[in-house]
């Protein structure tokens, strides 16, 4: 079948996968209107909105961090119907990255394998971008990092600042220890590690609170995620992001993303859903592998709300969008509800709409 996407798709595939990705975003960037001109939708016929950490996703399917590090086409992906954008990573000084080629497509299985290293234009630039930016009624969230050059032992420095400097134009931030493509980086889910990242953040939080989600990885082990949890609740977090790309080192090095990762994301987030019971002011955002409505209400079946997509997105482009707010239309018509809050209200007991 013919669509915009399918013609387009079939030009970047020819193209190396990041060098179609900046000009992809380039194109987005100068022409924010092609969105509502080219990938305009049909109204749902349902409320799709969804509440968490006291924001309105007004669809539950957001657009994961890592495609518009720099927040250049917020304007673009916002007029999309995304229930939120999420820009980033944001490192406190600006960062190439590690050395070309780093991403790599794997087509036969929509999946993509990367080694970035956080390259982006800095939080100065990237704040300035922010604060120009269209949001069109849609959350912003905005993943922070630390700079490669940064230790782990001053690493709570660039969490700091980059905190600082974004809860103020943000809705919601996220920090990020979980990339396998910055040096020790993962270490710093590790219980203490973690905690001198959240205690330094107590006073700046104190006076602006803005929901923060702490995004971790699918090759942790089931045994480290009750103290993640612990902490998380303790210093107030909104919840947590699960998850960021796998590690597999027989495809190559870097981090996997897409349908290769679904089965051990799955498992990440069906063990916190469960883990996480005694903690109800935790929300869990899901992300990783997710590609269908299927695995959409796999998730809502162990009790999530909302989700990311990245990779999906990448092959299937706005059209993923359209199929996912048709069939929860239908999921809440066939269970006689009304809106998508009270199907998942009531979902352990819904009928499966496939």
């Amino acid at each position: 079948m013919f669509t915009v996407y399918n013609l387009f798709k079939k030009c970047a595939f020819c193209l190396d996968p990041e060098v179609a990705h900046e000009k992809s975003m380039s194109f987005l960037a100068h022409f924010p209107l092609l969105a509502a001109e080219l990938f305009s939708t049909r109204p749902a016929k349902f409320d799709h909105s969804v509440e968490i950490a006291n924001l309105t996703w007004k669809f539950p399917i957001g657009l994961a961090a890592g495609l518009d590090k720099n927040g250049v086409a917020i304007d673009f992906f916002s007029r999309l119907n995304f229930g939120a954008i999420e820009i980033g990573t944001v490192t406190p000084l600006p960062q190439a990255g590690n050395e070309r080629p780093r991403m790599f497509r794997l087509k036969s299985s929509e999946s993509l394998r990367n080694m970035m290293g956080f390259n982006n234009l800095g939080a100065e630039k990237i704040y300035e971008n922010v604060k120009q930016c269209k949001k069109n009624g849609k959350i912003l969230g905005v993943n922070l990092g630390k700079n490669k050059s940064t230790s782990q032992e001053n690493a709570w420095e660039d969490y700091l600042m980059l905190y600082q400097k974004f809860a103020p134009i943000s809705d919601y931030l996220v920090i990020n220890v979980s990339s396998p493509n910055t040096p020790g980086l993962r270490h710093l889910q590790g219980k203490e590690s973690l905690k001198v990242i959240l205690e330094s953040l107590k006073t700046v939080r104190a006076k602006k609170p803005t929901p923060l989600f702490v995004k971790i990885s699918p090759d942790l082990s089931f045994t480290d995620i009750p103290e993640i949890i612990e902490l998380a609740s303790d210093y107030k977090l909104a919840g947590l992001i699960a998850t960021n790309t796998t590690i597999m080192s027989e495809i190559g090095a870097g981090g996997v993303s897409g349908k290769l990762l679904l089965e051990r994301a799955s498992a990440m987030r069906k063990f916190i859903l469960e883990h996480k019971s005694a903690f109800p002011e935790l929300e869990l955002i899901g992300v990783g592998g997710i590609s269908s409505f299927e695995d959409l209400w796999d998730f809502w079946q162990g009790g999530g709300k909302v989700a990311q997509i990245y990779t999906s997105f990448i092959y299937r482009g706005p059209e993923i969008l359209w199929k996912m707010q048709k069939s929860i239309d239908r999921a809440i018509e066939i269970n006689g509800h009304h809106s998508l809050k009270e199907l998942l209200e009531n979902i352990k007991l819904a009928k499966r709409p496939f």
